[in-house]
């Protein structure tokens, strides 16, 4: 029985029966160490399971945004950096030209979480994404799980987007910024980079501060970035169109490059077989996570 008490909390035990049941120390008196330890592993339990509310009325956070910013918002979270490096990484590395195949891959895996998200978000219009959904439909110690998974999952991906666009802008000045950062500020760690780098730490700096100006007026900006990001793929996709050679689908065995330090594969559409398409779209999934919102 679902009981909605004042801490917005629900509880699936009877509160009468909850009154009757004997304290841990009650419990190790009357039964010994089995009995008190069954009702410790209990009480433990049902404080790590429980749910908060999903309480009904005016949301706290003002609703700003329109569906067009949301589509542009996850859009844009898509067409990152991430996917310009992905797609030339996973051709080299995992699937050759059957890297169309493992964006496929990864988009069909995307729109069924996809699905989940927006199932959860029907459920429960709260704002929170997957914390508030699984507080209030799994329990507090898997949103507590879920929760900081999701703030290591965002530093991740935002060092990551930031570190590639470093590395673009850093590639187009020929190496300018890191040979001027190696020489006045090396780090001699193994478990570091060879210098810290001020630019991308600037732009997360700035980006943070855009977003505390509020989600309205860094949303214009977005919905800029997405146009001109979009803009950009369409570029690509309609001049790589007339460069684009079947030939390189059918590259015999006897033509794929040797090397000790790698394998370059069998050649041919997937010269690293179904295996290789299948890595290649657990990576590409990366490039995908613009479907949580």
């Amino acid at each position: 029985m679902t009981l909605p008490v004042d801490n917005g909390f629900m509880n699936y035990e009877n509160s009468r029966d909850s009154a009757k049941k004997p304290t841990v120390k009650q419990a190790y008196a009357e039964g010994g160490i089995k009995a008190g330890a069954s009702r410790l592993a209990s009480v433990t339990y049902s404080v790590l399971s429980r749910r908060k509310a999903a309480e009904e009325g005016a949301a706290r956070l003002a609703r700003v945004l329109s569906a067009l910013d949301l589509t542009a918002l996850g859009v844009g979270s898509t067409l990152g950096v991430g996917v310009y490096v992905l797609a030339g990484d996973v051709a080299k590395n995992y699937a050759g030209p059957a890297v169309v195949l493992s964006f496929l891959l990864a988009a069909v895996a995307s729109v069924f979480a996809g699905l989940c998200y927006a199932e959860f978000g029907a459920r429960v219009p709260k704002a929170g994404s997957a914390y508030v959904y699984s507080y209030v439909c799994v329990g507090e110690f898997i949103a507590f799980i879920i929760g900081w998974n999701l703030i290591l999952e965002y530093i991740i991906g935002a060092a990551s987007v930031v570190k590639a666009l470093s590395e673009y802008l850093d590639s187009l000045l020929d190496k300018a910024m890191s040979t001027h950062l190696q020489a006045v500020m090396p780090l001699d760690s193994p478990h570091l980079a060879r210098y810290p780098d001020l630019f991308a730490f600037a732009v997360i700096m700035v980006f943070s501060v855009a977003l505390a100006f509020g989600v309205k007026e860094s949303t214009r900006f977005n919905n800029f970035c997405t146009g001109v990001n979009l803009c950009v793929v369409l570029f690509v996709i309609i001049s790589g169109s007339f460069k684009a050679d079947t030939k390189n689908w059918r590259i015999p065995a006897s033509e794929v490059p040797k090397s000790e330090k790698k394998d370059f594969g069998s050649g041919g559409f997937a010269p690293y077989g179904l295996a290789g398409i299948i890595k290649g779209a657990a990576v590409c999934f990366y490039g995908f996570i613009g479907m949580f919102y």
